[in-house]
């Protein structure tokens, strides 16, 4: 049997009803701290709830309780649209770009700043980061490769292993939402199309060593040009290939190849070392010799021409005074031969004996004047000895020798 129960009260009776009932309960609960049993914990948030229901009966009931106030429906239903329209407020932060739908179709697209659109369900807002960079590796990231993504074969029929990252922004929000289901999966998708593509068609020592750059332009070119067939409203930033190696299994091969290639550099770099340094020395001595022979025909001419010159100034003289001027020629042809020779001084003025000459003036010279050097340090010719008068005694000459 329940204890509260009023039908069936318990042992000690059934509550007085009324107000009296209520004061005469109050006169004899225990007063003070300690005294009768306690009240359980939820009583009071059970008292609450009554109250609250109350409140709300006599709000929505009319008179006597029995019907539904004009007003506080009116009042409801105000309140309520008024949550409904302000919840068509929104902001748009200035990296993004909203799309507002209407019943699911696109109809604008809202710049930054403080907006509002018509509440749900006549329209929605998609906001969607359009300064922001994506990127998305290709092959594998941070170690763990992926095989089946990393390996391509190359133009030259050979396999490599390459990972690359793709950097790429949304260009156009509204075609981004709508076009592809996916378009992550989908920049992923043509960013591994076109990089074997363009693998395909690329010998393998180019993508390991000097082709890396033109390849990674050539796939970021077919990429967009894919994703802008498609109108996905996707930017490709940059395509950088991370890692191309050849597969595991034949790396030790490669390196002894690359090592061969390298020798071979260095040994074709010495040969043309060696070659430009012949050249030039050929092409010095070449210049030297065509120098020098202008030299000596420049002299040569001007000699001629000073020559040509003095034999015309001789000329004019000799027409002026002829008997001097072959006088004066004489001279100094004399004086040009006997500059060289050996020559013995005789004053026959009052000699009476005849003349003994020593030998050693009439032997031929064996010394001859060394040549001019043309190093400037080098000693010059020796100097010739003035000619030794030789003593005449006081002897007649000798018949043939002229005084």
């Amino acid at each position: 049997m329940p204890w509260n129960d009023n039908a069936n009260p318990g042992p000690w009776g059934s509550p007085p009803q009324g107000d009296d009932g209520d004061r005469r309960n109050q006169s004899r609960r225990p007063q003070g701290p300690g005294r009768g049993p306690r009240r359980p914990e939820g009583s009071d948030l059970t008292a609450a709830l009554e109250r609250l229901q109350r409140r709300l009966r006599g709000l929505l009931g009319g008179p006597g309780g029995g019907g539904v106030r004009p007003g506080a429906v009116v009042a409801i239903a105000g309140v309520a649209f008024a949550l409904w329209a302000a919840s068509g407020i929104y902001v748009i932060q200035p990296n993004e770009e909203g799309v507002v739908t209407t019943f699911g179709s696109y109809s604008r697209s809202e710049t930054p700043g403080l907006r509002y659109h018509l509440p749900a369900p006549l329209e929605r807002v998609e906001k969607v980061a359009v300064t922001s960079l994506n990127r998305i590796d290709v092959g594998g990231s941070a170690g763990a490769d992926i095989p089946e993504e990393s390996l391509m074969l190359t133009g030259d029929e050979n396999i490599i292993d390459l990972d690359f990252s793709v950097t790429w922004r949304v260009s156009d929000a509204s075609k981004y939402l709508f076009t592809l289901r996916s378009p992550e999966d989908a920049v992923k998708a043509v960013a591994e199309s076109s990089m074997r593509e363009v693998i395909g068609k690329t010998p393998l020592q180019q993508v390991l060593t000097r082709g890396r750059g033109q390849v990674q332009l050539q796939a970021a070119e077919l990429m967009q040009r894919t994703l802008d067939g498609w109108s996905a409203g996707v930017n490709v930033v940059e395509v950088q290939i991370r890692s191309a190696n050849p597969p595991q299994e034949v790396v030790a091969a490669f390196r002894e190849v690359a090592n061969a290639g390298q020798d071979a550099e260095s040994a074709i770099n010495e040969a043309n070392t060696y070659r430009n340094r012949v050249i030039n020395e050929a092409k010095g001595d070449a210049s030297r010799i065509t120098q020098s022979a202008q030299g000596y025909r420049e002299q040569a001419v001007r000699e001629a021409l000073g020559d040509s010159a003095r034999f015309n100034q001789i000329l004019v003289e000799y027409r002026r005074a002829p008997a001097v001027t072959r006088e004066r020629l004489y001279l100094e042809t004399m004086q040009r031969v006997l500059a060289r020779s050996n020559k013995v001084i005789v004053d026959g003025k009052g000699a009476s004996a005849p003349i003994i000459l020593p030998p050693d003036v009439f032997r031929a010279r064996t010394q001859t004047a060394p040549s001019r050097s043309l190093d400037p340090a080098a000693p010059g010719p020796t100097p010739q000895a003035a000619p030794v008068p030789v003593p005449v005694p006081a002897a007649p000459v000798d018949a043939g020798v002229s005084p």
